[in-house]
This record gives structure tokens, sequence and C-alpha cells, in this order.
């Protein structure tokens, strides 16, 4: 998979879970992609001092991103 393919395939992966952060008031956007293995993300409005945000980026948006891009090995929330 090229770089542009994972790309592509990290932001349908964010397309399909940033309906339920907006539902919250919240948003995310993609940041980077490191050696095709770590994907950044910074979770917006309301999901910033979220308490359960950490729990949302884990089962949530990683789980969603892996479905999207197996190889990917974690998501990282840059706040």
């Amino acid at each position: 998979m090229t770089s542009e393919e994972l790309k592509s395939n990290v932001e349908k992966a964010l397309e399909e879970i940033r309906p339920f952060l907006q539902s919250d008031g919240g948003d995310i956007s993609l940041i980077s992609i490191d050696d095709n293995k770590s994907v950044k993300v910074r979770l917006q409005g309301n999901c910033v001092g979220c308490s359960v945000n950490q729990m949302t980026l884990k089962s949530g948006v990683e789980m969603t991103i892996k479905k999207h891009a197996p190889q990917i090995e974690e998501v990282i929330n840059l706040s």
C-alpha cells in the first residue's frame, strides 16, 4: 500500500468516526502518519477536555483506523 493509499484509508476511518465526535460537540483531525505505523491525530472541541477521550481514542478511533489500515500500530492524540 502506498503512503497515499494509507492516508486515504486513514481519512476514511476518521470520516466514519467523525459524526460520533461531532454529536458530542467535538471533532478530530489527522496530523501525520509516521513510518506507515503511527497515526497522530488531534481531538478538538468538547473532546479536548473530556475524561473519556483516551477511551474514545483507543476503542473508537484506533479500532476504526486499524480496520481501514491494518498496518497501523498506534494512534496518538496530540493535545
